[in-house]
């Protein structure tokens, strides 16, 4: 049976790439801390040794329109095209291919659906930056085969929390009896508070530090149920226009296990959001 070796939950800021990279005049003052911070989150996935990476994100309006938008979506192609032109012109981000890991794919697929999840599915699936920034950030060589996995948390009608953590449950539950003798990590990536195009974008911190403070201490504790207690699709409105994206961490913490906390967290005010990073070792540290 396949081994569970890392869950791992981050942000996936879209600047990280160009402030990294840039250089002189045009490096930020906040670059070195920040890359300083990644780096050694980086580590926490290299210990793991996956052979396979699961990868949890959100396609941001460019493959997925108003005219067909699946809930859950499994990619299932041999290679995926990654980033977008918008991507490249405003993030810096550069253009990526990525090897697909079919036979899981096809397997999560038919046992998801059997598990009671009628999950889409594309053989021609295209990666934006909420699958591509964290291979930048945690595994820059981009070696490993990924299984993509797009959720739904931008056109309502949306799944409700609940459904995000049942999902994670599963894919938990279907990775561990996969009949391959393979290590697999599994990778997601969401908000915290967030405002795009509102009056709190660009504060000094994110639109709602409260909210993260509290997102930190659910995630970070593995607190599934204060957070189900208080989480809904409503009360996701209040700490930023885009603040849905944080049940994309609530399906980490599925993933993850009720009560289960993290062996790894850091965070990072940014200007206008908090950057997070968790881990989780099902079967200890390095095993």
């Amino acid at each position: 049976m396949a081994e569970l070796v890392a869950v791992v939950a981050s942000t996936h800021h879209p600047f990280y790439y160009r402030a990294s990279t840039a250089t002189g005049a045009d490096r930020p003052e906040f670059a070195d801390e920040w890359v300083r911070k990644v780096e050694a989150f980086r580590e926490t996935l290299t210990r793991a040794r996956p052979d396979v990476l699961v990868m949890v994100g959100s396609d941001h309006f460019h493959q997925l329109w108003l005219d067909n938008m699946p809930q859950f979506l499994i990619g299932k192609a041999p290679f995926y095209d990654a980033n977008f032109y918008n991507e490249e012109r405003e993030f810096g981000l550069p253009r990526m291919l990525l090897k697909g890991q079919e036979d899981l794919s096809a397997y999560l697929l038919r046992e998801g659906m059997d598990a009671g999840f009628d999950l889409a599915f594309s053989n021609e699936l295209r990666i934006d930056h909420s699958i591509t920034c964290p291979i930048i950030t945690l595994r820059p060589q981009n070696d490993l085969p990924i299984v993509p996995v797009y959720t739904n948390i931008f056109a309502p009608p949306l799944p409700r929390p609940k459904r995000f953590v049942q999902l994670g449950k599963t894919i938990r539950e279907l990775v561990e009896s996969w009949p391959q003798d393979v290590r697999v990590a599994v990778i997601g990536t969401g908000h915290l508070s967030l405002e795009l195009g509102g009056p709190r974008q660009f504060g000094p911190h994110g639109p709602d530090p409260e909210f993260d403070r509290r997102a930190v201490e659910w995630i970070s504790t593995g607190d599934l149920e204060g957070c189900l207690s208080e989480v809904t699709l409503d009360s996701l409105h209040a700490p930023g226009n885009a603040t849905h994206g944080f049940m994309d961490f609530m399906l980490m913490m599925g993933v993850a296990g009720e009560g289960r906390k993290a062996d790894y967290v850091d965070t990072y005010d940014l200007f206008h959001t908090m950057e997070a990073y968790f881990t989780w070792y099902p079967n200890g540290v390095g095993q």
